[in-house]
């Protein structure tokens, strides 16, 4: 008996030990991954800034006033600095309508030094809007800085999902904000509106978060938070991030020439369904068909044609018909891409060379020319409509108007929401309709004076506001 009591108890102290040791490798575990993540935050988060914008918009009070009125407003948001000298990416959205751009840089310590005393202190500086993309909704800024922390560019296509990822910004203009989550989806199509798969996250994300960083567990930049799905206004679990990979081409284009550019080859895709496999006997029943070629375009003198299964584009595999149209649309103008398709049973390789697409308002550059259609003091060129002019554009909204066609690089242009193709009609609450009237009130006004214009931009209303410098 004596024996038999000895064992047990022999044996329950080893349980007991082990349970203690159980206890603390968890404990221990679980102050390495706190460890892990307050290490990388502390890497990371100096390169994510707080924006704020100062702008002018009409505001609407029917009780006091019968007109409208101008008021100054005050916004925030997030931007990633990418480059060491100053360059900053943010959504095209946190600036757009911007009268000055300020930047709070977080604090921050030189790299490989580890004295206290040698963080840089938080500092509020002004920015520049070198250029705007509205169709990724990306904007580049510049600050006169050095030596400045800055995120590296990750590959966004391989992004898995349920990897942990972190997203940093400024929600609700609480600067340097971290919250934890992991990838919900890497490809999410949102609308038909744009072509671009977004990083779905559960990270969470509010108002203020809008071009915060998107980061992997080595501290990569995987993606841009730009917004959220919600019906209560605040963060549900549901926030969108404009993939790396995408940003990163943006911002290449805006830093070399202050627009963005986008690849096509001349192809209708669609996506295969079962009764489309079965009716027209393809080989597969899902994946991405041919479904039109434009004639003498790159696709066709490559030798594509309609009915061909795409499979793989640069030796990845192509899935769907969005994710491959994203991809083409990320190409510069000139470059020679490989596409394999099957057709029948042969499985063919196919080199078609990138060009660049064309802006939908190209037919109008004959009729523009620097001498009679520049402003000089806002630096844009733009045109009368006339008959002619609605003939080529008959849906615009008004048929008065000045279009804009291009943006030069002198004048107040390049730091205002402005783009080819924008329709001005009406600066201040007075329709616009004669560039030389619309050039002469532009030279009288005095330097800070407010100008509210209104445009068409792809088919709707909006305001520009801006100061004159």
């Amino acid at each position: 008996m004596m024996l038999r009591a000895t064992a047990s108890l022999a044996l329950l102290v080893t349980g007991i030990k082990l349970a203690y040791a159980q206890a603390a490798h968890e404990t221990n575990a679980l102050e390495q991954l706190s460890g892990s993540v307050r290490e990388l935050t502390n890497r990371v988060s100096p390169a994510v800034v707080k924006i704020v914008v100062t702008g002018y918009a009409t505001t609407d009070d029917a009780s006091a006033h019968p007109v409208s009125l101008i008021s100054r407003q005050r916004s925030s948001g997030s931007g990633v600095v990418v480059d060491k000298s100053g360059y900053i990416m943010t959504n095209a959205h946190v600036v757009q309508g911007a009268v000055k751009v300020q930047v709070l840089l977080a604090p921050s310590r030189s790299p490989g030094n580890p004295d206290p005393q040698q963080v840089r202190p938080a500092q509020t500086i002004d920015a520049h809007i070198l250029g705007i993309d509205r169709e990724s909704d990306l904007a580049l800024l510049r600050v006169e800085a050095k030596a400045l922390s800055f995120l590296r560019f990750g590959n966004s296509d391989n992004v898995r999902q349920g990897d942990v990822v972190l997203a940093i910004g400024s929600p609700m203009g609480l600067r340097n904000s971290v919250s934890m989550g992991v990838v919900s989806t890497p490809a999410r199509a949102v609308s038909e509106e744009t072509s671009i798969l977004y990083i779905q996250t559960d990270a969470s994300i509010n108002p203020g978060n809008s071009g915060g960083a998107l980061v992997d567990t080595s501290g990569a930049l995987i993606g841009l938070n730009t917004f959220i799905l919600t019906q209560s206004g605040g963060n549900e679990g549901i926030g969108f991030g404009i993939p790396s990979n995408v940003v990163r081409n943006v911002y290449r284009q805006l830093r070399q020439k202050g627009s963005v550019s986008r690849g096509t080859i001349g192809l209708v895709v669609q996506d295969i369904n079962l009764p489309m496999a079965k009716g027209l006997a393809l080989p597969v029943q899902s994946g991405v068909i041919v479904a039109d070629v434009d004639r003498d375009g790159p696709a066709y003198l490559a030798g594509l044609k309609r009915q061909d299964v795409i499979l793989t584009l640069n030796g990845k595999p192509v899935e769907t018909a969005r994710q491959f149209e994203a991809a083409i649309r990320q190409f510069p103008g000139g470059e020679k891409i490989t596409i394999v398709v099957q057709r029948g049973e042969s499985r063919l390789s196919m080199a078609p060379e990138v060009k660049e697409q064309s802006a939908p308002w190209d037919p109008l550059t004959s009729l523009v020319s620097p001498e009679k259609n520049l402003v000089p003091r806002l630096g844009i060129l733009c045109i009368e409509i006339d008959k002619k002019v609605v003939e080529m554009l008959p849906d615009l909204r008004r048929q008065y108007g000045l279009i804009v066609a291009a943006k030069s690089p002198e004048g107040q242009a390049q730091f205002i929401d402005l783009q080819p193709g924008d329709i001005i009609h009406a600066m201040n609450g007075t329709h616009v309709a004669v560039l030389s009237s619309f050039r002469a009130t532009i030279d009288a006004f005095q330097r800070g004076d407010a100008v509210v214009l209104q445009i068409e931009r792809d088919g709707r209303f909006q305001y520009v506001a801006f100061e004159i410098e």
